[in-house]
């Protein structure tokens, strides 16, 4: 079997659909039909050799096909542009058949004048009317054609010249609306510059075709320009506006070795930067071609509704049959008055404005996550978020940042070091003479001297939380397997070391025991600073809360969902992050066996979402209704694998995400009670004789209209509540984090270097 991609650019309706359908469904050769409407791309699968078999069944129905080589962005071609003029000249001439029949002029010239509306206007509607009856497909062509005759022949004809030309002005707006749905995914290909600049094998720079960029080529960027490919900055730095990718409203710093994406934008500065990826295989790229997977594949709103027009229009065509014969049969009323009643009936029966409504709407929302950097894969995944109840998030790297940074500086005082182990006379007298230096010096920058010799993850943590500040020179400095560092520091002796270290030296104190218990016990890693004479400060290091965390799970509390944390981290660090975001149930030491088990016991209270790196996380991802990769930007095993994939690592996205979900659920709603109660108010008004062809007209295209405008304020839509914003972490400073009931102790860490 073989996939081809067939461009038609007269394929923009349900009405196409439908014949396309009946027409190649029908084939031997083909296995599959896929119909992407917002896109005009008919995707076929069929036996080997059968492509010129497929194609001329596409043109038998009067379209013409474009077949798609490889993977090219399925793009749709821009409309034809409508011809306004013969338009003009049709409405001209309706009106004038009306002034015409209520003068009193002759029937004749009435006649004339509404013939040559409906020629100027209604040729392209018979001519597709005719291909829809020849292949037996009652469509909104086929309808329009078969009353407009009808009303010509029983004598009406200015409401013959006046329907037709009100359907086409009407056909006009409503495929100007339907591109602006197609524009917005459009325009995501727009974003990619044509051209960049090459550095040549001679070391002279020329601007190149982007396309023609390859993986190893170096690429020099000026200020104000788009960057043509994803790549690594080799030379300068800058801040680029990543928004177009992640949705992240401020620039991001780039240095030698970041990461740059395809369609963002240099804000200042210049740089140069090595592709890694070529035109095809970019993030943009991947982001088109997800989101158009996505917009092509049925949601289950727009499943249901296919079942249901296919039952609606041949009920509705019948009820017209016995609308015209039953009542001049059976109680004698005049023909012409039934058939009148049955063309108004006719008109209304296509249900273009209900089918229309569902991808309207899913493009729009899809559309406006991409915009956000929410990559949703599937309609089915933008329906359901709505009916989230639970999200389990992973800890390290979604929630926290994923490395450790010092949190607390916790100073013991000297009159609490407790007795002090003996020593030899010289060492005694050093340890005197330096006593006083030892106090006066500040600790921190003691502790950050030390731990910067050391390659430990713990030290470099204590080193980077000192900032930039100058550090003292460290003499004699020395490891200690699984004790600590030592080193000499203007001729006095100071460890940085665990539990083991201080015990070993003797160097324990109530003061000390407590202040390193309380610091453990919130699942820190705790070590402390020592001279000679005993211990001087506590250090504590853990991983950070990300700055915009807590406010996530604010807002996925004011949307009613509820939140779990799952790790595989210690249980006491697992449970002290989950207490300061605000969250209730925590779990550590998860393995992912324990991680699959806490997400189905939450599933019988309805779907779980569960957000993760989408790799480590990869089988409760799987497992879960809906998985939410953070960080996808660039990894490409992210966006292909994810149900939802968060283009940068801000875990508000979750909480946009679900708010978008219900939006767009309210909106489908309110689109099919748009479409069936307006056809449902026409219908017994035509039963009753009360509607006109006129009001047939406004009733069906009128409503698709509507439903289209409506489906279009998605692109909007889909703002969270925002939660209360509270500090996100606590420094030592505050209380929050500070050993309880150390009156001995002094915090002397008043803010936290990664917030």
């Amino acid at each position: 079997m073989v996939l081809t991609r067939i461009r038609i650019g007269q394929m923009d309706c349900p009405t196409e659909e439908a014949l396309l359908r009946k027409k190649l469904g029908g084939m031997a050769c083909v296995r599959d039909l896929h119909f992407d409407l917002m896109r005009r791309v008919l995707s076929v699968v069929h036996q080997e050799g059968a492509q010129e078999q497929v194609l001329a069944g596409v043109r038998a129905v009067g379209m013409t096909p474009e077949v798609l080589a490889g993977q090219a962005p399925a793009t749709a071609p821009a409309p034809e542009r409508p011809r306004w003029k013969l338009l003009a000249a049709a409405g001209i001439l309706a009106a004038l058949a009306e002034a015409a029949h209520f003068a009193g002029m002759p029937d004749a010239a009435t006649a004339v004048l509404a013939a040559a509306s409906v020629l100027a206007c209604g040729l392209n509607t018979y001519r597709k009317g005719w291909i829809a009856v020849r292949n037996r497909n009652l469509n909104i062509n086929a309808l329009m054609s078969i009353a407009v005759t009808g009303a010509a022949i029983i004598g009406q004809w200015p409401e013959a010249a006046m329907v037709m030309f009100l359907f086409n002005v009407a056909e006009q707006i409503e495929a100007r609306s339907l591109d602006r749905a197609r524009n917005a995914v459009r325009g995501l290909l727009d974003l990619a510059p044509p051209t960049a600049t090459r550095r040549q094998d001679d070391g002279t720079w020329r601007e190149v075709p982007a396309a023609e960029l390859a993986v190893g080529d170096i690429v020099r960027v000026r200020p104000g320009e788009r960057i043509a490919a994803d790549g690594a900055v080799v030379a300068g730095q800058s801040a680029v506006d990543q928004s177009a990718i992640t949705g992240e409203s401020l620039p991001a710093d780039k240095t030698v070795g970041d990461t740059v994406y395809a369609a963002t934008v240099n804000a200042e500065g210049s740089f140069e930067y090595r592709v890694t990826a070529a035109a095809r295989d970019t993030t943009l790229a991947r982001i088109i071609h997800a989101v158009e997977q996505a917009a092509a594949s049925r949601a289950p709103m727009q499943r249901f509704i296919d079942r249901f027009s296919r039952v609606y229009t041949p009920a509705v065509v019948v009820l017209a049959l016995l609308a015209a014969c039953v009542p001049p049969l059976l109680w004698a009323q005049p023909w012409t008055e039934a058939v009148y009643r049955a063309l108004a009936l006719l008109i209304i029966a296509c249900p273009c404005a209900l089918v229309i409504s569902t991808p309207v709407s899913i493009v729009s929302a899809l559309t406006a996550a991409s915009r956000r950097g929410i990559l949703v894969k599937g309609g089915v995944y933008l329906e359901n978020g709505r009916k989230l109840r639970w999200v389990a998030f992973d800890k390290t790297g979604t929630l926290t940042h994923g490395k450790p940074a010092l949190t607390d500086l916790v100073k013991i005082h000297r009159d609490d070091r407790g007795a002090q182990p003996a020593a030899p006379a010289a060492r005694a007298a050093a340890g005197a003479a330096a006593h006083g230096t030892t106090l006066s010096r500040d600790p921190a920058r003691l502790a950050a001297s030390l731990a910067a010799r050391s390659d430990h993850p713990v030290s470099r943590a204590i080193a980077r939380g000192h900032g930039d500040d100058a550090l003292y020179d460290v003499e004699d400095f020395a490891a200690l397997p699984g004790r600590g560092v030592r080193g000499r520091i203007e001729g006095a002796q100071y460890h940085l070391g665990n539990r083991r270290l201080v015990s070993e030296r003797g160097w324990d104190t109530p003061a000390l025991a407590q202040a390193l218990d309380a610091l453990e016990a919130q699942g820190k890693t705790a070590v402390a600073l020592c001279g000679d004479d005993g211990a001087i400060a506590v250090a504590a290091v853990a991983d950070t809360v990300r700055p915009d965390s807590r406010e996530a799970i604010d807002m996925l509390h004011a949307l009613g969902v509820r939140t779990l944390m799952l790790s595989g981290d210690n249980t006491a660090a697992v449970r002290a992050i989950a207490g300061e975001l605000g969250i209730g149930d925590a779990r550590g030491d998860q393995l992912p066996e324990d991680k699959l088990a806490a997400l189905e016991s939450r599933m019988r209270d309805g779907l779980v979402g569960m957000a993760g790196d989408g790799i480590n996380d990869a089988p409760a991802l799987a497992r879960a209704d809906i998985g939410f990769a953070m960080g996808a930007a660039g990894t490409g095993t992210a966006i292909e694998t994810a149900d939802v994939a968060l283009m940068d690592d801000d875990p508000r996205k979750v909480a946009e995400f679900v708010a978008l979900s219900r939006d767009t659920h309210r909106v489908l709603v309110q689109n099919i009670a748009l479409a069936l109660g307006i056809k449902a108010v026409f219908l017994v008004l035509a039963v009753a004789g009360m509607a006109t062809l006129w009001m047939a007209v406004f009733a069906d295209v009128g409503t698709s209209l509507l439903v289209v405008a409506n489906g279009l304020r998605l692109l909007k839509a889909g703002r969270a509540p925002r939660g209360a914003r509270g500090r996100v972490g606590k420094t030592a400073g505050d209380g929050g984090n500070r050993p309880k009931g150390t009156n001995e102790s002094e915090s002397l860490l008043t803010r936290s270097p990664t917030r």
